[in-house]
């Protein structure tokens, strides 16, 4: 996959799940004409779990306690809220080349956890197997989920990284198709350590240096 001059990022707040999607598909829209660059948006969502469409309904909670929205991205449920980083990517394939661009993403977060002072791994998925894609801890936690989604050579959704995330949210439902998973944050590694969690503006950065945006 070739280098790209830019890749624009953009940072937001907390913002509706709803709103952001909105805001996406014309960023994808702009970005196939050529209006707008390769993007980064760094944001938050207020609490909210998130569905694709093959993901069985016994996985979703049967008691709600946030909304429930359907996406049309890859992978499977997963809760967005605050503390939790999410990075939604813009990009066109087509001028990048040829590459696996989720292989891509995974380990550009495994290098900004690095820069963190973090140990992350990538984990191939076996034949027949759910998914693993996404960053774990070399003991087999799920720190980032990734769901994206590929149309007309350009790319939308992108990745959610715990920071401070509430993880007891994800024991309500089969969290990313993965029974039993442990999810994990940036804060309970960095207790784990023995120092402080990463301020949100760190991690922010991190992330956006190794996914080359700027």
């Amino acid at each position: 996959m070739r280098a790209v001059e830019c890749v624009e990022r953009v940072d937001l707040g907390e913002v509706p799940y709803e709103d952001a999607v909105r805001d996406m598909a014309d960023w994808v829209g702009r970005r196939r004409t050529g209006d707008i660059p390769d993007r980064l948006a760094l944001l938050s969502h207020p609490p909210v779990i998130t569905y694709g469409s093959r993901t069985p309904p016994a996985e979703l909670p049967a008691d709600l306690t946030v909304p429930l929205v359907p996406v049309d991205r890859g992978g499977q449920a997963t809760y967005h809220g605050p503390g939790q980083l999410i990075g939604y990517l813009v990009l066109n394939l087509r001028e990048r080349g040829p590459g696996d661009i989720v292989r891509w993403v995974e380990n550009g977060l495994i290098a900004a956890c690095a820069d963190l002072g973090f140990e992350t791994v990538r984990r191939d998925t076996p034949p027949g197997a759910r998914s693993l894609v996404g960053v774990w801890t070399p003991d087999g936690r799920k720190l980032v989920s990734i769901g994206m989604r590929i149309r007309g050579g350009v790319t939308s959704h992108g990745f959610a990284l715990n920071v401070t995330s509430d993880l007891v949210e994800f024991t309500r439902f089969v969290a990313c198709g993965l029974p039993g998973v442990a999810m994990t944050s940036l804060a309970e590694l960095a207790a784990e350590q023995g120092r402080p969690a990463p301020s949100e503006e760190a991690v922010r950065d991190a992330v956006a240096r190794a996914l080359g945006a700027r």
